[in-house]
């Protein structure tokens, strides 16, 4: 039987990560690096995964950008199979790529917009979800898939229905996924609280001066706002031997506030 720090040592495995270029998809890869993982960053722009991988890989990290439209189903599967070619095998896949820069009314919200929501939102997590399973099973491997969600999707959040529902959507796939691809892969999500990212403060219209604000607004009760590396540990806890009987959950980690 593993001792409590083993329990959360990911060396042999392989993580994939989209929307691993910035912000909360860094902090997971920079958690499960630390952590003994070899990490696959993906996402659209190359400069900022590789960026990320420099930066790893200076940690004494194992990492791989593959540039990826998470919405391009030919791209997602050339990810997986990328992976596996390099590394071997697939074990973590991180549903991490998302979001939406707009808020206002649904009833002005652009069509397009609700499209493009969906598409990125929702639609690629259950492709990249699929992909990542047949990865798995491909390579004999016990694997976990972890979708990154938000509160928006557990209640009303005027101006972001379009993101909500998506995010809805995102739990009960995840639900779901955890009971269809049981035994051998478990899906679970983290529903991250106020990060100040850039596609976040950019939707709630702040900058980088305004974070006392924020966190005012947030009333959030630990007295502080979260960061990627936040995201990253509970990540790492999914993603570990230490929640080896845990799937189909969404663990909140906001601080304590309630659900956005």
């Amino acid at each position: 039987m593993s001792n409590t720090p083993a329990l959360f040592n990911l060396q042999g495995h392989v993580a994939v990560i989209t929307g691993g270029g910035r912000g909360i998809g860094a902090g997971i890869a920079r958690s499960f690096v630390e952590a003994g993982a070899r990490v696959v960053l993906a996402a659209r722009r190359a400069d900022e995964i590789e960026r990320v991988a420099s930066e790893l890989t200076e940690l004494g990290g194992e990492t791989l950008a593959v540039p990826t439209d998470v919405t391009d189903a030919d791209a997602v599967q050339h990810l997986a199979d990328t992976a596996r070619e390099h590394f071997g095998a697939v074990h973590v896949w991180v549903n991490n790529a998302g979001g939406s820069p707009m808020r206002m009314p649904i009833d002005q919200l652009p069509p397009e917009e609700w499209d493009r929501t969906i598409a990125l939102n929702l639609t690629a997590v259950y492709r990249g979800s699929v992909i990542a399973a047949r990865a798995m099973r491909a390579s004999g491997a016990r694997g976990s898939i972890i979708n990154i969600t938000s509160g928006a999707g557990t209640g009303p959040v005027p101006g972001s229905a379009h993101y909500g529902a998506a995010k809805a959507g995102v739990n009960s796939l995840t639900w779901t996924l955890a009971a269809e691809f049981a035994p051998d892969i478990r899906v679970n999500a983290v529903a991250p609280g106020a990060i100040p990212t850039e596609v976040m403060l950019k939707a709630v219209g702040k900058d980088e001066t305004q974070l006392d604000e924020l966190l005012e607004e947030w009333n959030i009760p630990l007295g502080r706002l979260g960061t990627p590396r936040d995201i990253g540990a509970a990540c790492l806890y999914l993603a570990s031997e230490a929640a080896s009987w845990v799937s189909g959950e969404i663990i909140r980690v906001g601080g304590g506030a309630r659900p956005r």
